[in-house]
């Protein structure tokens, strides 16, 4: 259990976000007290006497007594008479060793620093979250107290030069109008800090108010001679002087919008006056122009695959197949979710580059012909036809003979899309995810950098190694906030709702889960984005044979019970069925709804009809959750004692008997497939009384 503190407002402690009950002020007072000693120790006769003016008989005890409820409190699992970890006993007295992030002040500390030494684009959202930690004055109840004076005032300070750093980014990158509001706020509680006054008129000249900003400088002058009897220093004056000449000096700096724009602007027109309207460069240049909005999000990547069809269309007019293999080949944009988005427009893409194929001649450009390849590879993800698999291996014995980078990761992500011809792939895809990193890292292909780490998070969660695959996602974290690809955190997010749900915390998982598909919500990819939400919470009602209403508090937890639930927390494998999975199917389950159907008629107690529709069920499409799907169907076949159907699901799902059902997509799971695997061969060795589904 990891703690974090927070002294900016009342002193709190915090637990997976909830708040831990820190019992009396005294209880308080000596947490904060510590906090105060930055993780030095604090004699126990200093405690006393900073606890109490008169110390009564028996203070001491007294410390200690506060001391250990506060362990109890903050370490509540740990052994009786095993030492502290948190709060710990050092020679003469007591000291708090947190990490050095679960304090708010000082990470407040460390943020602001930071952005002291960073640009102004990347300075200004960490000190706008550096602000955001404060909840009042530091340490607020203890404001009379000696011990707390010092600290207080020099976070104060802080704070305030804080306030006016993130104003003079703000007016460094042409935000002036954004910095007023909180000047004025700043500046009516602190009306004797001059740089302030400084920064408020020239944030108001900026936005062609003139006659304001000189107003601002004269209220400066009377409050500082009112209230300090001093006038105003030379800065002020300066600037005064500089707003009645209008010195150019003042003026804002192009912000790196408004530059961005005026390149943008000069460029395309100088793109426009000198390539000709029916240039075949125009058609490739605009292909390098999708590619790239592809990878911004939304409807950025909507609008690509639009007219990505339009630029092959128009290619093929051309009547060159050389021009059309390298339209469809120039659009190498990593994919990570091995279902189409647009089946349609899909299934003509893969038609185009076939015919860009067969037209081209026999010494045709190798590399033309291993992006084409490729990209029929990638194009019919999912699919059980054999022209896949071939595509993508022919691609990378291509990439791999001509030795090129950016070839190479193209290809191995179609050989990505195609590593689902059967359960129990993760350990290839890890392959494939490993030398994708590799390659990318060394050769500064960032979006394959990003894709090679999301492959091995998948892989990672399959083969149950949560702590790499933890290490998976904070790489494309920092790759996608460094580079500017919105999209990766959604797998990221959705990936951290999975961990909630294979930890055994099954309403924080859902809480989770809802929270990721609200993300998806606009993020351009349909293929992902209908029927997963319903999905994964089947998988985990199924997972944990529970169901909540969905109103339910996501605090309830391991050995809470809520509806249906048997109160054990942890009712996966090994625990008591309380019945029937609830399923709603007036929801949008997507292509999940086969699956969904047999629970539904399950739970409503039409038993035939279940076994009916779970006979109906097509086969999984070969894909992240292939698995999953496998795992539904033997599930009800235990409920319903179908064996046909259990024989199918043990051989499918013998090749994965090591990993984790469904981990593989990074999104959800069921538990482990060996599991799944026992309940079939017991069910299947005692045909008359299947045993309920773990």
């Amino acid at each position: 259990m990891r703690v974090a503190f927070g002294v900016l407002g009342p002193t709190v402690a915090e637990s997976d976000g909830r708040a831990l009950a820190l019992k009396g002020p005294r209880h308080r007072a000596v947490l904060a007290r510590l906090v105060v000693a930055r993780r030095r120790v604090v004699p126990v006769t200093h405690l006393v006497g900073d606890l109490w003016t008169d110390p009564p008989p028996g203070a001491v005890g007294a410390v200690q007594t506060f001391v250990a409820a506060l362990r109890r409190v903050l370490e509540p699992d740990r052994p009786s008479r095993a030492p502290a970890r948190l709060l710990v006993t050092d020679g003469p007295g007591y000291a708090l060793r947190p990490e050095p992030d679960a304090v708010d002040a000082w990470c407040f500390e460390t943020a602001v620093g930071a952005a002291a030494r960073l640009p102004a684009t990347q300075a200004l959202p960490r000190l706008e979250e550096a602000l955001a930690l404060w909840r009042g004055p530091a340490y607020a109840e203890f404001e009379e107290e000696a011990w707390a004076r010092g600290e207080r005032s020099r976070l104060a300070e802080l704070r305030l030069q804080a306030v006016e750093q993130r104003a003079r980014t703000q007016l460094a990158l042409g935000l002036a109008a954004e910095a007023v509001p909180d000047l004025d706020v700043h500046l009516a509680a602190h009306p004797w800090r001059e740089d302030a006054w400084r920064l408020l008129a020239l944030a108001l000249y900026r936005q062609d108010r003139q006659g304001d900003a000189l107003g601002v400088l004269r209220r400066a002058r009377a409050v500082l001679a009112d209230q300090l009897g001093v006038d105003p220093g030379p800065r002020l004056r300066r600037l005064e002087a500089d707003i009645l000449a209008q010195d150019p000096g003042l003026d804002p700096p192009a912000g790196p919008t408004e530059t961005t724009a005026r390149l943008w602007t000069r460029t395309a027109a100088a793109y426009d006056r000198t390539v000709a309207a029916g240039a075949r460069a125009r058609l490739e240049t605009t292909v390098s122009l999708i590619r790239n909005l592809a990878v911004t999000g939304g409807g950025g990547l909507a609008a690509a695959r639009q007219h990505r069809m339009e630029a092959i269309a128009a290619a093929e007019e051309f009547g060159d197949p050389d021009l059309t293999a390298r339209v469809i080949g120039a659009y190498d944009v990593p994919a990570i979710w091995t279902r189409s988005d647009d089946p349609e427009p899909a299934r003509r893409i893969v038609e185009a580059a076939e015919r860009a194929l067969t037209a081209s001649p026999g010494d045709a450009h190798e590399a033309s012909r291993c992006r084409l390849l490729a990209t029929i590879a990638l194009e019919t993800r999912g699919s059980r036809a054999p022209r896949g698999p071939q595509a993508a291996r022919e691609a990378e014995e291509i990439a791999r003979r001509l030795d090129d980078p950016a070839l190479l990761a193209f290809a191995l992500n179609g050989a990505f899309m195609q590593s689902f011809t059967r359960a129990g792939l993760a350990p290839r895809r890890d392959e494939i995810g490993a030398e994708l990193v590799e390659l990318a890292a060394r050769h500064d292909l960032v979006t394959y950098e990003v894709l090679g780490h999301l492959i091995r998070l998948q892989a990672r969660c399959a083969l149950a190694d949560f702590a790499a695959a933890d290490r998976h996602a904070a790489a494309v974290d920092r790759l996608a906030e460094r580079h500017e690809l919105p999209l990766a955190g959604v797998f990221t997010q959705w990936y951290r709702a999975l961990r909630l749900a294979a930890s055994g915390q099954p309403a924080g998982a859902e809480a989770a889960y809802r929270d990721a598909a609200a993300r998806l919500d606009g993020a351009g990819m349909p293929g992902l984005e209908r029927g997963l939400l319903p999905f994964a919470l089947l998988c985990l009602r199924v997972r944990y044979r529970r169901t909540w209403s969905d109103t339910e508090s996501a605090e309830t937890g391991p050995g809470d019970t809520g509806p249906g639930g048997t109160g054990s927390g942890e009712t996966g494998p090994g625990g008591s069925d309380p019945g029937p999975v609830e399923i709603d199917l007036g929801a949008d389950w997507g292509p999940y709804r086969p699956w969904a159907v047999p629970f539904a008629l399950l739970a409503s107690g039409r038993r035939a009809e279940a076994r009916a529709a779970l006979r109906a069920l097509p086969e999984p499409p070969r894909d992240l959750m292939y698995e999953a799907c496998c795992c539904l169907e033997a599930v009800v076949a235990l409920e319903v004692g179908d064996r046909d159907v259990l024989e199918r699901a043990r051989t499918r799902l013998l090749p994965a008997a090591g990993e984790l059902a469904g981990a593989g997509s990074g999104l959800v799971t069921l538990g482990p497939v060996e599991d799944h695997l026992a309940d079939i061969t017991t069910a299947l060795r005692a045909p008359t009384s299947p045993v309920p589904p773990r």
